[in-house]
């Protein structure tokens, strides 16, 4: 039987012809070669462990991020605490409330809506494009007491003309527009105030070679503010509460009035209420969507234990990446808020916040190993519709405080920090003054920056860009008290997020950029052993190669010789 094998490192063929005895030279190869391969199959079956623990980091990364999109939709007390609005008369008056507004009633009295100024001549032109210029010559009007002019206005310059000038003219950007009226005969000039409001006046003063003089102007509707009462106030006939706009947002707190139509014989009601409905579905989501990162985590790390004599984990079973992950979201829920502190009441003196931890309203993470909700986070609706109805504001802190600073000194308040750079928390202060001002101040034991009545957290510090002011101006005393700045569990779970899902310094990135360097190296070595195998099997066909040939002519001689034997036999 001859066999031919070719070999990508000589050139032509390597002949195996075999021997008599029926040795297949190719099936020895073949078996050597197989031998040797399985160090390949080996190292790709370990290149495959690694791959696939980073395509389920990247889904847990992916299960991260969309918890982190979801929970940036709550995590402001104005996104999370939802207040409703009714008005008696919606035709008249709408309002909204944001987070800060007080669950009450209040009654409204609009005396009159605001508007703007307008002037309209009383004559016209029959067409858009005639000529309202004579001359060349300058406009000019006052709005609002101050004085523009439109220079050199060219004469020969239409309606439409004149129209596009004044619109365009840098002067009159944000004050004046002007636009055209057609009564069905003729068309007429008409200049808006911009502005709602008594002082938003437009007076002509000079027109020159405009065919309309300012007496040609009338004023179609006057500029005036708004008028209101709200819950009586200001008393009397006579007096009101004057806005220049019909969006009134200063009077009530947090709430936003817009007046539609003025009746000062008729009393409007609005009401406020906390839409408790929309503030539990927020919860539940809040719940829902970490127990879907908790569910992926344990099924990734999970440990099989149906054969109890050897127990199997899965892929990621003490992953200490995973690890790192699941403690931290875990502590994060447990432990109290950043920046609140445990509620308690000494005497006459209450201190601390009435919801510090979601175990207050109901939230806790099953321990019984023998439900299907085991590790996950459960829901006391009970407890949560007692907490909500108690004291609604509270829960909603909870959740949704964003870097909301709160002082418990009567001496000092928080006043404002640095987006970014101050870092939510309880901060220890201490201020000290002499008879010229602040003499020294401390913020967690650190010295604080002084400016006046103010004084400022220290960079490099977590209190970097908090700022405190001083209403106590007592001389000579000192004062202690506490800030806090609080960041609610929605954004502190963002936060934490944002790191553990970071492109630079998360541990999955940093793992996977690891399994992508330990994956290349076994790529490497797989490389070297394909190169040396191929090299194994063409150095055994040449070698198998000779030795046919070798023993091809050692049986030719043989046969031969034999020849020779049997001629001398029969002679």
């Amino acid at each position: 039987m001859a066999t031919s094998i070719s070999s990508s490192y000589t050139s032509g063929q390597i002949n195996i012809t075999g021997l008599g005895n029926g040795t297949d030279f190719n099936a020895l190869i073949d078996g050597l070669v197989k031998a040797e391969s399985v160090r390949i199959t080996r190292l790709e079956s370990w290149k495959k462990e690694w791959t696939d623990k980073v395509e389920q980091f990247q889904a847990l990364n992916t299960k991260m991020l969309s918890l982190k999109t979801t929970l940036e939709g709550m995590d402001t007390m104005d996104s999370f605490m939802v207040k409703a609005v009714t008005s008696s008369d919606s035709s008249a008056l709408a309002a909204s409330a944001d987070s800060s507004a007080q669950v009450s009633t209040h009654s409204i009295i609009i005396g009159q809506l605001a508007q703007n100024d307008i002037l309209t001549t009383t004559s016209g032109v029959s067409s858009l494009t005639s000529s309202v210029m004579t001359s060349n010559s300058n406009i000019t009007f006052t709005y609002a007491g101050t004085s523009i002019t439109l220079s050199n206005v060219a004469a020969g310059t239409t309606l439409t003309g004149l129209v596009n000038y004044i619109n365009n003219d840098a002067l009159c950007s944000g004050k004046i527009k002007a636009t055209t009226i057609f009564d069905g005969t003729v068309h007429h000039l008409q200049l808006y105030g911009l502005g709602q409001g008594d002082d938003n006046q437009v007076v002509l003063t000079s027109t020159g070679g405009l065919i309309f003089q300012p007496a040609d102007f009338t004023n179609t509707q006057n500029a005036q503010s708004a008028h209101i009462k709200v819950d009586g106030y200001p008393v009397g006939a006579g007096t009101w509460l004057s806005r220049d706009s019909n969006t009134i947002s200063d009077v009530i707190p947090g709430v936003t009035l817009t007046l539609k139509q003025a009746d000062p014989s008729a009393t409007l009601q609005i009401g406020i209420t906390t839409d408790t409905d929309a503030v539990k579905e927020n919860i539940r989501t809040f719940v829902s969507q970490v127990n879907e990162v908790r569910s992926l985590i344990m099924e990734m790390t999970k440990v099989d234990t149906t054969n109890a004599k050897n127990p199997r984990g899965s892929l990621l079973t003490g992953n200490y990446g995973v690890q790192i992950i699941s403690t931290q979201l875990k502590d994060l829920i447990a432990e109290k808020g950043l920046g609140f502190n445990y509620y308690t009441v000494s005497g006459n003196s209450i201190t601390g916040d009435y919801f510090s931890s979601l175990s207050q309203l109901g939230i806790s993470t099953e321990a019984d190993q023998g439900s299907v909700n085991n590790g996950l986070l459960v829901l006391d609706e009970e407890t949560l519709d007692s907490a909500l109805a108690f004291n609604p504001d509270a829960v909603a802190k909870l959740f949704a405080a964003d870097y909301l600073g709160e002082s418990d000194s009567q001496s000092f308040s928080y006043l404002s920090k640095i987006n970014g750079t101050t870092v939510a928390g309880s901060y220890v202060v201490s201020i000290t003054t002499s008879g010229a001002g602040i003499s020294s101040a401390t913020i967690n034991g650190h010295p604080a920056g002084i400016d006046g009545w103010r004084i400022t957290g220290a960079y490099g510090f977590d209190e970097a860009g908090l700022v405190i002011q001083l209403d106590n101006h007592a001389p000579n005393s000192t004062t202690t008290g506490t800030v806090n700045l609080k960041l609610g569990k929605a954004g502190e779970m963002v936060k934490k997020l944002k790191e553990l899902t970071s492109k630079s310094t998360g541990p999955l990135h940093i793992l996977e950029e690891n399994y992508g360097d330990i994956t290349d190296s076994i790529d490497d070595k797989i490389d070297y052993e394909t190169t040396r195998i191929a090299k194994l099997k063409q150095t055994m066909q040449e070698k198998y190669a000779r030795l046919d040939t070798l023993l091809g002519q050692l049986t030719q001689q043989q046969t031969q010789l034999q020849s020779a034997i049997d001629q001398l036999g029969n002679s």
